[in-house]
């Protein structure tokens, strides 16, 4: 029996917990980090990818070798769902559990897999080759169901394709020949695109059609910091990302900060179900991502960036890594860039590890200092005190793009475009029940029937807007438009037809957000299991008139006392519906047994929460008395 899982060279690596890591070995790995605490993560999803689990001794090392204690290390590790603190089999299976798999049967898919490996979602084999996981959105809502099998990416998987690849991978096929088996003399781009499709449905000007190479960090080299900023001001370039904010103004402000250093990153941790548009980007536009980058390093005054790419995107890595070796060797990354005195700057890939809450740009920020993904406390702002304490520029794939297009062709040919408030061009993800999901770039201002018409999807009950933490609407409200003002969304359109139950899709939502919880506050780690647990007893027809004035008012708690982004949008699932779908509630009531509603068990809600946090609830209870 094989317990070691073979490296690139073929040769058997120790498994975890079966035979000792060699102490030479962390640290060569801590030691190609620079044995630096803040590149942790790096360090840990090495020893995982290595040796399938973090073991308590290998903690242990890693600490002494970084200056830090075993609790700062283990808290790390125990943080992100992609590191394992018990032993994974040589190949793990990752079967996409979003709401848009299951109704593409998900279930058969899974079905296939547990009848053929003989072990069941949750389990490894006897033998060590192999973990079956269910795992939140994998961005491959166009193409479902989808499944990670270590760094491969399989897609639209039916029974019989997944009976086929388990049958292959038991018989000892390596994941890379599922996908060719000339894979290794493939270009890295070419493995991508033959793992994925780009299902790219509507190519706009700005994006997605003809861009010439580097016209944009040209134009910007032979202007002033201050002209570029005021270049994308001009434009009205708002964050693609969801929030929307003014993005000349952020780097206004991070460029006004007397510092000795400041950094930008790129937020690629796409995490909201339902969104892929910036997986579409990082592999037909790598260039033009990160050109917009330098061209915001020098507005700021940046010489390093970093692209935060999320775990489930680990099949771009290699990829991306060579197109920022080919902007080396151009002269567009390094010193001097372009020829141009005192203009310096590179950029470094850090991944993720499977944490939704990463997405936030605070608790991006600390996992890309080798710290849990946990948000920070605002003020102070990224763009005053961020990465490592420096002003800091965090903006998403897309937004970065646009703004190398705006150096290129001008504010006003970017502004012109779209509506009043909302200019440009944006790309819509679209998914669920319709003839062509895929990526759809258009101009802002689109009405939701319009974009329906464009993708198959007429007959839509419902449309998820945003992603779950988005809206949520009725036919009665298709008329409404895509827009800032109007329905905002980072790009996710979900679009569920009259046969989906809405109880079931916002059950599904929120025990996505309690499983992402980052469990820091109690409002967001409690107050979900709460909501989840009530709509729970809708669906069973459990419920009293008056717990939708429940739902409601624990819902307003959440978002008041919430730290951060996740916990203030949480609860948009049960808002939106209860407002556009008010019948599916009140169909599901009974009344009230003498005016009294039914308790729900507060001990039970908090125990099942500390164990989706991974901590002890008391922890951090104590630490708001402080």
């Amino acid at each position: 029996m094989d317990n070691g899982e073979h490296n690139g060279n073929g040769v058997a690596a120790p498994a975890c917990g079966t035979t000792p890591v060699p102490e030479g070995a962390i640290q060569e790995i801590c030691e190609k980090y620079g044995s630096d605490k803040h590149r942790m993560l790096d360090i840990l999803r090495e020893v995982q990818d290595r040796y399938r689990c973090i073991a308590p001794t290998t903690m242990d090392r890693i600490a002494s070798h970084t200056g830090l204690t075993r609790i700062e290390v283990e808290g790390v590790a125990s943080f992100y769902s992609f590191l394992s603190l018990a032993p994974k089999g040589r190949i793990t299976i990752r079967l996409c559990d979003d709401i848009v798999d299951r109704y593409c049967g998900l279930e058969d898919v899974t079905k296939a897999f547990e009848e053929v490996l003989g072990i069941q979602v949750g389990q490894t084999s006897g033998d060590g080759a192999f973990s079956l996981e269910h795992t939140p959105c994998i961005g491959m809502c166009d193409q479902a169901p989808a499944a990670m099998i270590n760094d491969v990416v399989l897609t639209s998987l039916t029974p019989e394709s997944a009976r086929s690849a388990a049958e292959a991978l038991k018989a000892g096929q390596i994941p890379e020949h599922l996908i060719s088996e000339r894979f290794s003399s493939l270009s890295h781009h070419e493995r991508a695109t033959r793992m994925v499709d780009n299902n790219v449905r509507h190519a706009g000007e700005v994006l997605l059609g003809p861009v010439p190479e580097e016209a944009g960090l040209s134009k910007a080299a032979s202007i002033t910091a201050a002209q570029i900023i005021s270049a994308v001001e001009e434009s009205g370039l708002r964050g693609c990302g969801g929030a929307g904010f003014t993005t000349g103004r952020k780097w206004r402000f991070a460029a006004a900060e007397r510092s000795e250093k400041s950094f930008v990153i790129c937020n690629a941790d796409e995490g909201e179900p339902g969104t892929f548009k910036d997986r579409v980007l990082l592999t037909e536009r790598p260039h033009l991502l990160f050109e917009g980058m330098t061209i915001a390093a020098r507005a700021v005054g940046a010489r390093e960036g970093i692209l935060y790419l999320r775990g489930e995107y680990v099949y771009l890595r290699e990829h991306l890594e060579q197109v920022l070796e080919e902007r080396r060797r151009r002269g567009l990354l390094g010193r001097e860039i372009l020829g141009t005195r005192r203009f310096d700057f590179d950029i470094r890939i850090q991944m993720g590890a499977g944490a939704y809450i990463c997405g936030e740009e605070g608790a991006l920020i600390s996992s890309c200092e080798g710290l849990p993904g946990e948000p920070k406390t605002r003020p102070p702002f990224p763009v005053n005190r961020g990465y490592l304490g420096y002003p800091t520029v965090v903006n998403n794939v897309e937004t970065f793009c646009h703004a190398a297009r705006i150096l290129d062709k001008g504010a006003k040919w970017f502004h012109d475009m779209g509506t009043e408030g909302s200019h440009g061009t944006k790309l819509f993800s679209v998914c669920g029940d319709c003839l062509n999901p895929g990526i759809y770039e258009l101009p802002y201002g689109h009405s939701v029937w319009e974009l329906l018409e464009m993708v198959g999807g007429q007959d839509a009950a419902a449309v998820q807007v945003g992603g779950p933490s988005g809206t949520m609407i009725a036919r009665d409200s298709f008329h409404r438009n895509l827009t800032f003002d109007d329905l905002a969304t980072g790009g996710a359109i979900i679009v569920f037809n009259g046969q989906r139950n809405i109880l079931e899709i916002v059950d599904y939502y929120m025990s996505f957000f309690v499983h992402e919880s980052c469990g820091y506050c109690t409002p967001c780690r409690v107050g979900n299991v709460f909501l989840q647990k009530a709509i729970q007893k809708f669906r069973k027809g459990q419920a009293n008139p008056e717990d939708i004035d429940y739902l409601k008012d624990l819902s307003g708690t959440i978002i008041e006392t919430s730290r951060c982004g996740l916990g203030m949008t949480s609860p948009n699932p049960v808002l939106s519906t209860l407002q556009n779908f008010p019948l599916v509630y009140s169909a599901m009531t009974k009344p009230s047994k003498d005016g009294i509603r039914d308790t729900f068990d507060i001990q039970s809600a908090i125990d099942g929460a500390r164990k989706i946090a991974k901590r002890r609830s008391y922890i951090f209870d104590k630490d708001f008395t402080q």
